[in-house]
């Protein structure tokens, strides 16, 4: 019995020193491919700033990975984050998303964070949760983004 469990637990160090050769893409577009959100969607410095820091990591083209990122599985499990959360909103892929997507992205946006439901409780825990102050600036500047696709909603509505 000893001899299998000696033997299972090289093999789970051969695997796990053979996982760190395998990497996955990282996620590196450079801050350039959010000018167009920032330019259409007006975040204050402040806000730009709480966006940089808090949400660009995970919704778009440009990550600031940190030391641990580094490490099988780890590695994995942040992309995973990232490619989930890309899915679901990319400042990136703003350009590309239709007048009545932008309302919507912006709408979840602030359900999410009204909710606490973002960031991520597996964000927080390695950074920062979003202060009350800084929530209520991001509410206020989305919710003033998004008027101006309401107008242009109610507009092609009618």
């Amino acid at each position: 019995m000893i001899k299998i469990i000696k033997f299972l637990l090289v093999l789970a160090l051969v695997a796990l020193v053979v996982i760190q050769f395998i990497r996955p893409e990282k996620n590196n577009g450079g801050y350039e491919t959010v000018l167009a959100f920032e330019k259409e969607t007006k975040p204050s410095v402040k806000v730009a700033a709480i966006l940089k820091e808090t949400c660009y990591d995970c919704h778009s083209d440009q990550t600031q990975y940190p030391w641990y990122a580094e490490i099988a599985p780890i590695s994995f499990w942040l992309d995973e984050h990232i490619e989930h959360g890309k899915g679901h909103f990319n400042v990136s892929a703003w350009d590309t998303y239709s007048v009545k997507k932008k309302d919507h992205k912006l709408e979840e946006l602030i359900e999410m964070v009204e909710d606490g439901e973002m960031p991520l409780d597996s964000y927080t825990w390695m950074h920062d949760d979003l202060s009350e102050e800084n929530k209520k600036l991001i509410l206020q500047w989305a919710g003033l983004a998004r008027l101006q696709y309401k107008d242009k909603l109610q507009v092609s509505s009618k």
